[in-house]
């Protein structure tokens, strides 16, 4: 690597280096933090704090699948599992699955909670 320092007061000031190699100084330093990024991704999923998504979950999401029964069946629960869990009966969650039902929010709140998602990932999109 080809520096040159620019001292003033006999003190280094500046570094100057051929841009081609400030460039190379850059990707190597990007390539770092994304190591580092991947890391505590890697920590974090295994310690529980963060979870990944198999393919399936997420192309049954994409192609319009009501949200609710896919983290059902993600989490393994049956409607009535859900439901009872919930407080309410089989058919409210089969008719929330069906779009006949709009959840309320409180119930959103506990399907939400037993379902370890945010109650955003539970609702339907209303295209």
């Amino acid at each position: 690597m080809s520096i040159q320092i620019i001292s003033s007061d006999n003190k280094p000031q500046y570094a100057v280096i051929p841009f081609d190699e400030w460039q190379e100084l850059q990707n190597r330093l990007e390539d770092l933090e994304d190591i580092s990024d991947a890391q505590v991704r890697s920590a974090r999923i295994a310690s529980g704090e963060d979870e990944t998504f198999p393919c399936e979950f997420v192309d049954k999401l994409l192609s319009g699948e009501h949200p609710l029964t896919v983290w059902r069946e993600f989490r393994g629960l049956t409607r009535a599992g859900l439901a009872k869990a919930c407080g309410v009966t089989a058919p409210a969650i089969s008719q929330i699955e069906s779009h006949k039902r709009e959840p309320s929010v409180a119930l959103l709140q506990k399907m939400a909670h037993i379902l370890r998602c945010n109650m955003d990932d539970l609702i339907a999109d209303s295209d």
